[in-house]
């Protein structure tokens, strides 16, 4: 199955949109649901030059993609900085192409701003955690502008909340997902 492009390329009135790549998006699609000022996220595909892949073709390394979640965020609730605070907490940034046992470059640490204010905050903030040496190892995440989305295959939406038994959501996602609760407890919804 063939995934169809993302028909939202601006924000609802009032709304800003963040897509990031932080290795598997079940993972990064199962903490950022539970954040407060985050109206909707959507797994998917970003940074490609294959138009509309699927999941089979993006796992293979060779379509320039990234695993992402396309975010939906009320700025009055959360700010973008705040947002990317969360990103850098749940995944390691300073690995290429690999997030634990999951690699490949669909796997990278990838922000797609939105605007050149974004891009600001984005820089901004990997410079401040190099500066304060925040992981031993440099961040070596990708600062990309924004340009394509594509949806994931409807089995990958709130595959955690509905696979929360199964290995992979026990042994990779839950942990993740613990983690950001306890580091961000004051920001659940």
């Amino acid at each position: 199955m063939t995934s169809i492009p993302f028909t939202i390329v601006s924000a609802e009135p009032g709304m800003e949109l963040a897509t990031l790549g932080a290795g598997c998006f079940w993972c990064t699609e199962a903490v950022f649901l539970k954040l407060r000022g985050v109206t909707s996220v959507q797994s998917g595909f970003s940074g490609g030059h294959i138009a509309s892949p699927g999941y089979k073709e993006v796992v293979t390394g060779t379509t320039g993609h990234a695993e992402v979640v396309h975010i939906q965020f009320d700025p009055t609730v959360i700010s973008y900085g705040e947002i990317l605070s969360v990103f850098f907490a749940i995944h390691d940034p300073t690995t290429l192409n690999r997030q634990g046992a999951d690699v490949g470059p669909q796997y990278r640490s990838a922000i797609f701003f939105h605007s050149e204010a974004q891009q600001r905050v984005a820089k901004d903030t990997i410079k401040q955690m190099e500066d304060q040496r925040t992981f031993d190892d440099p961040i070596v995440t990708e600062v990309t502008p924004f340009s394509n989305f594509y949806p994931a295959e409807d089995y990958h939406t709130n595959y955690f909340e509905l696979n929360g038994t199964q290995p992979y959501c026990q042994f990779v996602v839950r942990p993740k997902v613990e983690k950001f609760k306890k580091l961000f407890k004051e920001r659940l919804k």
